[in-house]
């Protein structure tokens, strides 16, 4: 067994049981089971637990990153102001695209990321910000150029308001679809899924500031 295969493995098996156990729940006796692999393999490989739970973002966020730059780029050059459903689409398209990466790549995705913020993972938070941070600061500024009147401050709890309802549409999006399916005969697709996400995220993240600001 080669040396990329067997990280490979370890990389996989870790995906499936982060996302469905969580991070806590998920040891690595159980990671080395899935994968058909010893300890020895996974230190060797990553050190630790944390440097494999930072392996397995890494491998979605270069991409996701990647489509994000290149997403973005026109509305960076142009000078005028940008509608917010402009902005959200430079991210939910890479975020479909995940779907690319393997099978149901976005929704365990949005899983992760869920798993993520419940177990307060915050070595991982450093990770992404130290590695992509800079992709994820641009998509930020765009929001505020299209809203500018909205503090910085409530950008931040707008954009995570907006992640939380990515993480159980898309991520818990399956349950969703049969939901649909079984009590509307409607079966619809991801885009389908994400075509309605936006113009709801949209409305969200421009709604009026109706609380008192200190």
């Amino acid at each position: 067994m080669s040396q990329e295969s067997t990280r490979d493995r370890i990389i996989a098996a870790a995906e499936f049981l982060f996302a469905d156990r969580g991070f806590a729940e998920t040891s690595l006796r159980l990671i080395t089971s899935r994968a058909n692999v010893n300890l020895a393999s996974v230190n060797y490989h990553f050190g630790s637990k944390k440097s494999l739970i930072q392996a397995v973002f890494d491998r979605f966020m270069a991409q996701l990153t990647a489509e994000l730059v290149r997403e973005m780029e026109p509305l960076r050059k142009n000078s005028s102001m940008p509608h917010v459903e402009q902005v959200l689409a430079t991210f939910l398209r890479p975020l479909q695209a995940l779907d690319r990466l393997e099978p149901q790549g976005a929704a365990i995705f949005m899983r992760l990321l869920g798993r993520a913020y419940a177990e307060e993972q915050g070595h991982l938070r450093r990770f992404i910000l130290s590695k992509y941070g800079n992709a994820l600061d641009e998509f930020r500024d765009l929001l505020r150029r299209a809203h500018p009147d909205i503090p910085a401050q409530e950008v931040f709890w707008r954009l995570h308001f907006m992640l939380g309802a990515l993480v159980f549409a898309i991520g818990g999006g399956n349950a969703l679809r049969d939901i649909a399916a079984a009590d509307f005969q409607e079966n619809i697709e991801l885009h389908e899924v994400v075509a309605r996400l936006i113009p709801f995220l949209a409305a969200g993240f421009k709604a009026p500031i109706t609380y008192p600001r200190s």
